[in-house]
């Protein structure tokens, strides 16, 4: 018996030391704690604060999967192109209808049988005759158009997380919701506007030839030729203003950003401005080196997102695969940039259908009226409970600060954020707590009225209450379970700190102040209990 009581006081020991040891940093104003335990343990960190806490951003965006498809379409012509070029298949245009069909007609039926050759090296692609006998319509299946717009929202979902990994934020919180959205929480972010300037921007680049001599008026007022386009270049003057001005170039462009390896910041030594240095892997370098050199004397626009940074004249073939885009930036600017081309293109643009910003003014003003609350109701319930059950409510008490320590050290150890909707609960697995060893109690006071001695009364008393904990803290553990695996955000919250809270108090209500219990009848011969 005795050494039971020993290993059971161990290990209540030995929990409580870890959660201290994770609980510490918080606590401290230390950022961590010192490597204590290494092998076993490791490095401690503080508690994360949600956005109701310390403020921030919560966006919630949504992926226009409609214009993924339509670049993949846009892709797919491009190679049916190259294909139909190198088959020598005399082709009269190949132009995309709506959003996920291509019409391709052809300049004689004869082609009709190799370019459907083509189309056969291509799985996820179904085929249906068109008005004219020499005409074909090309569409995706209804299951690959279905891969093509989860394939956007998870590659949407990596790159955001990769732009704000590298803007600096702690403890950025992105899932995706639902088909097509994606949900971003920034705790702590100074700069909202910025933050959503970096996290929407497309970032296509494209490298694409100015149409020289092209009549850029009568494109602007709609005579825009096939397979070109008006772009604006956007010029920023001396006193801040911008001004647009339209270039008339190639739709189709020679080289895009996929292919990037590099984004860095650098200064340019002639104007003495940031400028955005890049540069290719071996297949762009190869493929810019190409296009620079059949293209000497003509201009190369380098584009961003349909905006024209910079178009220089190409004077003469550009190798090795490195580049720079200027445009009068501002480092803040420049920097941006760079990150969104380290990052990645978006697959496709996204829309801001929420945006809620917390102040730092507010998150503090929830702590300081969160903190007086619990120390409010914590001293009273502490009172009673040792006013009202005298040495047994100390024990009791006891128990809920064991609780409340390991509780706290659990959070700190996963990492969780802790929110408002978190801090509820805590304070409701506080008052589990708090109603078990009531239960407890009570059932020990009855059997001490009827005459049994106190140990014979604390093991009655613990084996009737039993059951009854037990139903309780079940039935909790399972509504915790479905608010956990249907709700969101901090409704998840809510549910994460309520489940441990009712799976430790299970273990220090019915198993640590029992231990104490039978460590005090064993070491005294007690004849009364205070209680």
């Amino acid at each position: 018996m005795k050494k039971t009581i020993k290993w059971k006081l161990l290990f209540l020991l030995l929990v409580t030391v870890v959660a201290g040891y994770y609980l510490y940093p918080t606590l401290s104003r230390r950022a961590s704690l010192p490597s204590l335990f290494p092998p076993l343990l490791p490095r401690s960190e503080r508690l994360n604060l949600g956005l109701d806490l310390q403020g921030g951003m919560h966006l919630v965006l949504e992926v226009v999967t409609e214009k993924a498809v339509e670049n993949t379409v846009d892709r797919l012509i491009a190679e049916l192109r190259r294909e139909t070029e190198k088959e020598k298949i005399p082709v009269e245009r190949i132009v995309r209808e709506g959003t996920d069909r291509i019409r391709v007609r052809l300049q004689a039926k004869e082609g009709l049988d190799g370019f459907r050759r083509i189309l056969s090296n291509y799985s996820n692609l179904q085929q249906s005759s068109g008005t004219d006998p020499t005409e074909l319509v090309v569409a995706h299946t209804p299951r690959e158009l279905k891969r093509i717009e989860e394939f956007a929202v998870r590659q949407s979902l990596e790159t955001i997380r990769n732009r704000v990994d590298q803007f600096g934020v702690a403890e950025p919180h992105i899932i995706q919701e639902g088909d097509r959205r994606i949900v971003v929480q920034l705790p702590g972010i100074k700069e909202p506007q910025r933050a959503i300037n970096l996290i929407g921007k497309t970032a296509l680049l494209e490298f694409k030839l100015v149409v020289e001599g092209g009549n850029v008026q009568e494109a602007l007022a709609g005579k825009v030729p096939e397979g070109q386009e008006v772009l604006y270049q956007r010029h920023v003057d001396e006193q801040g203003g911008v001004s647009k001005a339209p270039f008339l170039v190639q739709k189709r462009p020679i080289l895009t950003g996929d292919l990037l390896t590099s984004a860095q910041v650098q200064i340019d030594n002639q104007t003495n401005e940031p400028v955005v240095s890049i540069e290719f892997d071996r297949e762009g370098a190869r493929l810019f080196g190409e296009a620079t050199a059949a293209n000497v004397g003509r201009r190369l626009a380098i584009v961003l997102d349909d905006t024209i940074y910079s178009a220089p004249v190409i004077r003469e073939k550009i190798s090795g695969g490195k580049a720079q885009i200027s445009g009068r930036f501002t480092p803040e600017d420049a920097r941006d940039l760079a990150i969104v081309l380290r990052a990645g293109a978006l697959p496709a643009p996204v829309n801001i259908i929420s945006n809620l910003t917390v102040g730092p003014s507010l998150g503090q003003d929830s702590i300081e009226k969160g903190v007086r609350a619990a120390i409010l109701g914590g001293v009273l319930v502490i009172l009673f409970m040792a006013v009202y059950y005298k040495v047994s409510g100390v024990i009791a008490n006891l128990a809920l600060f064991l609780n409340l320590i390991w509780l706290v050290g659990a959070l700190a150890s996963l990492r969780a954020t802790l929110t408002l909707p978190g801090i509820a609960g805590i304070i409701l697995g506080i008052g589990m707590a708090v109603d078990s060893n009531v239960l407890i109690l009570e059932r020990i006071r009855e059997e001490l009225r009827v005459g049994k001695t106190v140990r014979s009364a604390i093991d009655a008393g613990y084996d009737k209450a039993f059951l009854t904990i037990i139903d309780s803290h079940v039935t909790t553990l399972i509504t915790s379970f479905a608010l956990f695996l249907f709700g969101t955000g901090p409704v998840k919250g809510f549910a994460v700190t309520l489940s441990l809270g009712v799976i430790f108090n299970l273990v220090t209500a019915l198993t640590g102040t029992r231990v104490v219990y039978a460590w005090m009848t064993q070491r005294w011969d007690l004849k009364t209990l205070s209680i």
